[in-house]
């Protein structure tokens, strides 16, 4: 059996090569819409990535009534959207390219700007702090603790929180709120 190279070649030709089918007019989305569209598609399977066992970790719940299948979605896409504004206020901190360069042309591929490629060549920020992934910084924030402090001869208790690292502080400083001693 011998290799057919005159096909293999005519198959690593197409390589990298896909074709798009839709129902919209040219009038209303041009070509470089049409791909755009397809490309941001990725963002939508993240988000049910999220939702189902990345960062949000929400098992399916077996409802059997409308009312509740609607709500268990409801609260499914309002934890998505609350992710996705952490994402964005935690940027600073995170790998995350804060303002990617958008491409003349839609299938050309895609550039980091060059804040994320120092971000990524430095792995720390000017104080020292290790950037890091956003499921990285949500276990760092995971490590800020409330403990139940009982002094010596008595059966007083008092919350106390542990230590915040700067990493931390720098986090809710960037949603705007100060670290909470109890959830109300």
């Amino acid at each position: 059996m011998q290799r057919r190279h005159d096909q293999i070649a005519a198959e690593a030709a197409l390589d990298g090569i896909y074709v798009l089918r839709t129902n919209v007019t040219g009038d209303d989305l041009d070509t470089a819409g049409v791909v755009i569209g397809y490309k941001n598609l990725a963002h939508v399977e993240r988000d049910f990535r999220i939702i189902k066992v990345d960062d949000l970790d929400l098992r399916p719940v077996h409802h059997r009534l409308e009312d509740r299948v609607k709500a268990h979605v409801l609260i499914c896409m309002l934890a998505c959207y609350l992710v996705w504004h952490l994402r964005q206020a935690w940027a600073p901190l995170t790998f995350t390219d804060e303002d990617p360069p958008a491409p003349a042309d839609p299938v050309a591929p895609a550039r980091r700007s060059a804040a994320a490629q120092a971000k990524a060549s430095r792995q720390h920020d000017e104080t020292g702090q290790p950037y890091r992934s956003f499921r990285g910084l949500l276990g760092h924030l995971a490590t800020l603790t409330r403990n139940q402090v009982r002094f010596a001869g008595t059966r007083t208790t008092m919350p106390m929180l542990a230590q915040p690292t700067s990493t931390q502080r720098e986090a809710f400083d960037l949603i705007g709120m100060p670290i909470p001693l109890a959830l109300k």
